[in-house]
């Protein structure tokens, strides 16, 4: 620890002079992989974390698929892993809805916040800004270590003898908050809201260091028109985790408050078993307002990292500059604005005034603006393109599809008018995971495949990557396009067996399929991550410092650069990030002099 606090101060102290010492010190292998203040060693203790937590997360929906899509069959094995759970081979009532409960929370949160924004800020930011490391090493290293934290509260909650939470991954009280009401309310509630303080206070340290490196660490000519468009996305959506937590945060607190002390911020005129409780005065639609505050910025506290992502890789390689750079800028600004206004449109069934629904629909149908001019900039961009389709470039390109599909079905549900038929169906379920669950596993894939080989210095098997996209693909869209039907025709979500209500057993067949292909899906992701360790071993070696041709600065650091990234001066930056094609050459580098005759982008 002290060798790696000394590396700190050196790189601290030569930060922007150039003249960085900070290979001459010992690491030992807890300060180098444990305890690591570098940024890139942070970045990929953020990304392993998230792909342990991917695993477990996919697993919940695998088993609780098998209880929707074979609801009169036994599962024996069930029983052999999960006990009294699972008696019989079949998932209790109880295990199901907690299993829902851990699959949102942790996929929500602990993958695609924390995994993602984790992963990509600390890799890039520092490299394409050109930064030695993040504005404060240690706080960096304290993020991810109260992630880690967090990760264990949680996992610890799977094995208490009530069991993990179970109220949803939203939590609403008053089922949350009384410990009578069901085993999911008992212990593990506890341990989740503990997870997740723990998690906030990680993601608010991380966001306060990206948004200070950002703004004061940026290399000489590195102004902020000429940031790649990943840095934009990764600024904003720091900006949105730093303002939305804390109100989340805040919730958690007064739910805890009404759970131990006896508080009624969340209940009022509650029974249980015919016995009046004592609470009066509180209101569930107040935890609510507080939870969606953060909901729905959290919706592009996950998609807009992936939305700068795919813009880098679809310009790379299009071989093209990326089309409308500053209305790219302007779209992410008006969407991080537009997605503190909206929180109310997930609550139009609780008895809204009319009016102030209608001015949330509004403002919910005004992101459409901003997020289309961003899929007819990408669409452009790759348009008439000297397209090459690696791995990241394909995830990309499906990243784009993706976001469409699931973008389109959004303007169903922002209308308060067609959501309250919809409210809580499959649709909704169907939706959601298209639009900030598939599309933001598909920008993240693309990002994993792009910048392996400034991660480890090889590459990731192209074929198997390959297989990973098509499959994955196609598994997507069967799983959750028919879903949409089932929503329409009222099927509701949450519900452990169907099959006895006669209107929707006509789609016990489409829940069955839908169950075989989640179990394909999963097993292709569980290829990928063969794959990706894999290759840190004996992935095919990286020959060049640029190995895709691009323009940023991280492809112009080491192979596998050191702490402190340059090895000697900080090159200095003359011009955007998005020259390719330009008079007749393939790329031109942020770091090259803008020539006299040189034509405008």
């Amino acid at each position: 620890m002290s060798d790696t606090l000394h590396i700190q101060h050196e790189v601290a102290s030569h930060g922007h002079s150039g003249e960085p010492h900070v290979h001459h010190h010992k690491e030992t292998f807890i300060s180098k992989y444990i305890f690591s203040m570098d940024h890139k060693m942070i970045a990929k203790q953020f990304l392993v974390t998230g792909i342990i937590w991917a695993i477990i997360g996919g697993l919940f929906s695998v088993l609780f698929r098998l209880q929707l899509g074979f609801p009169d069959q036994s599962f024996p094995i069930l029983e052999t892993f999960f006990g009294h759970w699972a008696e019989g081979g079949k998932i209790k009532p109880e295990f199901y809805y907690a299993l829902t409960t851990m699959h949102g929370t942790v996929l929500i949160f602990f993958v695609l916040t924390a995994g993602l924004s984790g992963t990509f800020a600390n890799l890039l930011i520092p490299l394409q800004v050109g930064a030695r490391d993040m504005a404060s090493p240690f706080m960096n290293m304290l993020s991810y270590w109260m992630f880690f934290a967090a990760s264990i509260v949680m996992i610890s909650s799977l094995f208490t003898q009530t069991g993990p939470a179970a109220g949803g991954w939203t939590v609403y009280p008053p089922l949350s908050a009384l410990g009578q009401a069901s085993q999911g309310s008992k212990s593990g509630m506890d341990l989740w809201i503990i997870a997740m303080t723990l998690f906030v206070a990680s993601q608010l340290l991380g966001g306060l260091n990206y948004i200070s490196t950002i703004l004061n660490m940026r290399t000489k000519g590195m102004a902020m028109t000429r940031m790649p468009l990943t840095i934009w996305a990764l600024l904003f959506t720091a900006i949105l985790g730093v303002l939305s937590f804390p109100v989340l945060l805040s919730g958690l607190v007064l739910l805890m408050f009404d759970r131990h002390l006896g508080t009624s911020f969340y209940l009022s005129d509650i029974y249980i078993a015919g016995q009046a409780l004592p609470n009066e005065g509180g209101s569930a639609i107040l935890y609510q307002h507080l939870f969606w505050f953060l909901g729905h910025p959290e919706v592009y506290i996950i998609i807009m990292p992936t939305m700068g992502l795919a813009s880098e890789i679809l310009a790379i390689n299009a071989r093209k500059p990326i089309f409308g750079y500053m209305a790219m800028i302007a779209s992410l600004m008006a969407i991080c604005v537009l997605a503190f206004l909206v929180w109310a449109h997930h609550m139009f069934v609780t008895g809204m005034n009319p009016f102030l629904g209608s001015v949330f629909v509004l403002l919910t149908l005004l992101i459409a603006i901003p997020s289309a001019i961003k899929v007819f900039n990408w669409i452009t961009t790759i348009w008439r393109g000297n397209l090459r389709f690696t791995p990241a470039m394909l995830f990309a390109i499906g990243f784009v599809s993706i976001f469409i599909s699931g973008g389109l079905t959004g303007i169903w549900l922002g209308n308060s008018t067609i959501d309250i038929h919809l409210h809580d169906t499959m649709f909704v379920i169907a939706h959601f995971h298209i639009v900030m669950g598939v599309s933001a596993f598909f920008g993240m894939f693309a990002g994993i495949y792009h910048w392996y080989p400034k991660l480890f210095g090889r590459y990731m098997n192209s074929t198997l990557g390959y297989i990973h996209f098509w499959v994955t693909l196609v598994c997507a869209y069967l799983i959750f396009w028919p879903m949409h039907y089932q929503g329409l025709a009222g099927m509701p979500r949450r519900y452990l067996d169907k099959s006895s209500w006669a209107s929707f057993s006509q789609f016990h067949g489409l829940d069955a399929m839908i169950t075989v292909v989640t179990i394909i899906a999963f097993s292709v992701q569980l290829m990928f991550v063969f794959n990706y360790f894999y290759s840190m071993y004996k992935g095919k070696r990286v020959r060049s410092q640029n190995p895709w041709g691009a323009t940023t600065l991280e492809w112009t650091t080491p192979i596998h650069p050191g702490h402190g990234n340059w090895e000697g001066e900080i090159p200095e930056v003359h011009r955007w990030a998005y020259d390719y094609g330009k008079d007749g050459r393939d790329f031109i580098p942020q770091t090259e002099p803008v020539g006299e005759n040189e034509s405008e982008h």
